[in-house]
């Protein structure tokens, strides 16, 4: 049986607004202060597992650690079916420039090259959420959304590949959706929903 989280303070592990501001906006009914890896000023642990689950599981634990906090860690990434899955647990990588700054519009320019000559249109985002304890006891889930990569990108909200990906059924991108018409449907969403299930109380 899974761990539940109670009430109090809880550590975000990441230094990714746009994905501080998502995870937060799914916990804000379960009166959770939330505090950011980013803002408390801890270091970004080295991503060395080769899934979703594998990576968020390290950031995770290492924010449970240096904080004395439970904490919940995000691992998502972009998949183009023609391209074997990549970019994949790779995704940030293929938006880094020299100086450590991300690209995005170069990583969805270099995504629409690569798979451009094939027919298959097919993509997805993955979302990996692990909530760890200080004890070092982590809970694990998976969500996905699929549907197709478009180019050139379409619209100005979201944040990473979300402008070249429209999911299943829509006519919009995830980067012209409003906000919480993405939140009903995002692969974070749905992997929230098996966390809240589990963990939350429902």
């Amino acid at each position: 049986m899974a761990r539940r989280l109670e009430r109090g303070r809880l550590v975000i592990a990441t230094h990714n607004e746009g994905k501080r501001r998502e995870v937060a906006d799914l916990l804000e009914p379960f009166g959770m202060e939330v505090l950011s890896a980013g803002a408390l000023g801890l270091p970004v642990p080295e991503e060395t597992e080769d899934s979703f689950l594998g990576n968020a599981r390290i950031k995770a634990q290492a924010a449970a650690r240096a904080t004395g906090l439970p904490a919940l860690a995000d691992d998502s990434g972009f998949s183009v079916a023609s391209l074997g899955g990549d970019p994949g647990v790779r995704t940030a990588d293929w938006a880094e420039l020299p100086d450590g700054r991300r690209d995005y519009a170069m990583a969805m320019a270099k995504v629409a090259a690569l798979a451009g000559p094939f027919p298959d249109r097919h993509a997805w985002f993955s979302c990996a959420l692990v909530l760890a304890w200080p004890d070092g006891h982590t809970e694990g889930y998976l969500g996905e959304v699929h549907g197709t990569w478009v180019h050139p990108p379409r619209g100005d909200r979201g944040f990473g590949y979300d402008p070249m990906f429209v999911p299943e059924g829509g006519r919009e991108s995830f980067g012209e959706m409003e906000p919480a018409a993405k939140h009903a449907i995002s692969h974070r969403a749905r992997a929230f929903a098996l966390l809240r299930e589990a963990c939350l109380g429902g």
